[in-house]
């Protein structure tokens, strides 16, 4: 019970709804399951909530398991009293966990355990109780032994004071207070290793900057130059105020004889055992939760990227721009068919612009191509040049859009897009995707690794299998929310739908090559390995058109379809009605939805859902969203000029800013201060990726190919 108090308190929800969540999650329901279908238990938690809620769970189970472990390990020392026992179960933290641990966990030999053997506790013990009657020059004289190579006074001291500094190390309110000074009023200061070196850390040659203050990206930039061996980057802690801490707790008595000595071992302790331990913890939760912030811009961006909508009903080229190896060429068909593909030299060294003009022509009359969509990579400049040059010759209505043709080579060279297209080589598969991205993002970008997307920053630096996971989660919810067709997705596609695995989503695939078309959403449970549990899970996001139940082909889940066919016959529709489309106006003839979903059976929540899907069914979320801009002409970075304003399309949001397209081959930056009159902590507040905005350019430097812009209008 304590784990749910502190789960609702953390997330900000009721103690009931983290108590429904959690035994969902248990029993093995995914996050868009519970999401869509189970609101009536949750109060209507949404994908997000629920991640986060399952995230903290994970931590809390782990914090929980890493404290009977310490208490177990101490138990079996013979160490472990009620206190320390208590002290341990209150920790809200792993690392707070840790320091109570670290007396007891085993230890590779220290300087301590070597002056224990040679038997100098005894003296460590005189020092630390403070009540020296004599020099302690004269006390050591006891402990030489030439056996335990004891060989001289200041051998035993130095020993004694080995022993006193683990101890003072080893303390956990110690520990807690200095690391608390330590994040408070440190500062994370970086060098140059050599500072006549040109580089993109140059800001940080001589940087400090306190603690507190430090925000994520500028984290990771340090890191990055850190590990290119261009930057040296430390924490500067107030040591000093450390010291004094320090002295004040350990002696509690002036000693002459024993006060220098405990003086010596807790400077010895703080800059030997404590500070670079500290360090490393700091430095760790600094980049932790850099890395967090980083994956939640870069999980926005990528949601924000594949739920893009779709531009349909149009045959597509699609073009792979590149120099020596030549621009591959793809036309898709509506439906993502690829017709045709063919390779043309435009660009440098070959030139060949008159030749590759007459190839598109044909292509274009063959296929009755309507749109372009070029890749954004090396030669998109050129590439376009040539577009905007054939478009003017053409009669026809043709347009083009550029296109993030980040992560394209990495699928084009994947084992799934060999099995696509087996007779393709690398480039031509390259355009295929290129083209169909266009036309189904979410269909298309689904095939590749999110992490190779390239909408976020510094993902290479960070923990790869926490940004995978994240990511893949973005992913799944995306998915899960607009629906596929079970007849149409591809097994990549369906492995994110809930409840399937790639495995599962293969044996669909196969099973629909085999059988031919799914006509009821209930044979999917003839699929091997597709049992009851996945079937609960997945069958509600999956959609069977012209099938032989309308509401196969909604978004409502077959256990509510009693409820739904009762709905229908009490509003006075039949679920024939349904196939001609939405039956309009469904949501305005129900008066009561509390009334009416007790007498249904079922959560008001639900019935709610219900009345929506039947009015619109499987409607498109992603309707919503901005449309890309289509373009006939082409600007140049030497034509832009401060003042001029034009439109543009959000490519990437950074923790600093966002990048936007704006027609030239450069993305233009706008500054977080140049994004907004109100003040705003995050550039998330005010766009997102793929949004269209109205910009101004602020100046434009050629030299650095720099532009800045502004939404200040």
């Amino acid at each position: 019970m304590e784990l749910i108090t502190t789960l609702a308190k953390e997330i900000g929800i009721k103690e009931s709804q983290a108590a429904a969540a959690v035994q969902l999650i248990d029993e093995g329901n995914t996050i868009p399951f519970i999401a869509r279908y189970r609101k009536e238990a949750t109060g209507a938690l949404n994908d997000e909530a629920l991640r986060n809620l399952h995230d903290r769970l994970q931590y809390l189970r782990n914090l929980e398991e890493k404290k009977n472990q310490a208490i177990s390990s101490i138990a079996e020392q013979g160490k472990l009293t009620e206190g320390l026992k208590a002290q341990i179960l209150s920790a809200e933290t792993m690392v707070a966990v840790d320091d109570l641990y670290r007396p007891y966990r085993p230890k590779r030999r220290t300087r301590a355990m070597i002056a224990k053997e040679k038997g100098l506790e005894p003296l460590a013990g005189l020092i630390w109780q403070q009540e020296l009657k004599r020099p302690l020059e004269k006390e050591a004289e006891a402990y030489l032994d030439e056996e335990k190579e004891v060989l001289t006074v200041e051998d035993a001291i130095q020993g004694a004071k080995d022993i006193l500094a683990e101890r003072i190390s080893d303390h956990a309110g110690h520990r807690a207070q200095i690391r608390e000074m330590t994040q408070k009023r440190g500062f994370l200061v970086s060098e140059a290793k050599d500072p006549e070196a040109e580089s993109v850390y140059e800001m940080y040659y001589g940087y400090e900057e306190a603690l507190p203050k430090l925000v994520g990206h500028r984290i990771l930039a340090l890191n990055r130059g850190e590990a290119d061996k261009m930057l040296s980057v430390k924490i500067e802690a107030p040591e000093e105020d450390i010291l004094r801490h320090l002295c004040r707790k350990v002696i509690k008595k002036e000693n002459p004889y024993a006060s220098p000595a405990l003086r010596e071992a807790i400077a010895d302790s703080y800059k030997r055992l404590i500070a670079p331990a500290i360090e490393r913890e700091i430095r760790n939760a600094l980049t932790e939760k850099a890395e967090d912030g980083a994956m939640k811009v870069f999980g926005k961006n990528l949601e924000q990227l594949l739920m893009q909508p779709p531009i349909a009903n149009q045959t597509v080229l699609g073009w792979d721009p590149a120099f020596r190896t030549g621009c591959k060429l793809a036309v898709a068909d509506s439906t993502g068919k690829i017709l045709d593909t063919t390779v043309i030299y435009p660009t440098a060294p070959q030139n060949k612009v008159e030749e590759s003009k007459r190839t598109l022509k044909k292509l274009i009359q063959k296929h009755h191509v309507t749109l372009i969509s070029v890749g954004n990579g090396t030669a998109s400049r050129e590439s376009e040049m040539v577009i905007v040059d054939l478009l003017k010759e053409l009669s026809g209505n043709v347009q083009y859009v550029i296109v993030n043709e980040a992560g394209a080579s990495v699928y084009s060279a994947s084992k799934l897009a060999t099995e696509e297209f087996p007779e393709f080589d690398v480039g031509q598969r390259s355009a295929a995707s290129i083209a169909r991205r266009l036309q189904d993002p979410l269909a298309e970008l689904v095939k590749i690794d999110p992490k190779s997307i390239g909408v976020g920053q510094y993902q290479h630096d960070m923990n790869q299998k926490k940004l995978g996971e994240a990511l893949a989660g973005v992913v799944e919810d995306c998915v899960n929310k607009v629906g596929v067709d079970v007849n149409t997705a591809s097994a990549p596609l369906l492995s994110y739908i809930s409840g399937i695995s790639k495995a599962v989503a293969k044996n669909i695939v196969a099973y629909r090559e085999g059988h031919g078309r799914f006509s009821l959403r209930s044979q999917l449970l003839k699929v091997p390995k597709l049992g009851p549990k996945a079937y609960e899970q997945c069958a509600g996001f999956l959609r069977i058109r012209d099938g032989g139940n309308p509401l196969d082909a909604t978004s409502v889940h077959p256990e509510s379809y009693g409820a739904a066919s009762r709905l229908l016959k009490t509003l006075g529709f039949s679920e024939g009605d349904l196939k001609g489309g939405g039956l309009t106006g469904l949501t305005k003839k129900i008066v009561d939805y509390g009334a009416l979903a007790k007498e249904l059976g079922i959560g008001e929540l639900t019935l709610r859902d219900i009345a929506e899907e039947l009015e619109k069914p499987s409607r498109d979320p992603r309707e919503d969203m901005p449309k890309p801009i289509l373009r006939s002409d082409v600007l140049e970075m030497k034509d832009l000029t401060p003042g001029m304003a034009l439109k543009g399309t959000v490519r990437n949001v950074v923790d600093f800013g966002a990048f936007v397209d704006i027609g030239v081959h450069q993305d233009g930056l706008v500054h977080i201060s140049q994004m907004s009159e109100r003040y705003i902590k995050h550039p998330l507040e005010a766009v997102r990726v793929g949004d269209i905005v109205e910009v101004k350019v602020m100046s434009v430097d050629l030299k650095k190919q720099r532009i800045q812009l502004t939404m200040k209008l």
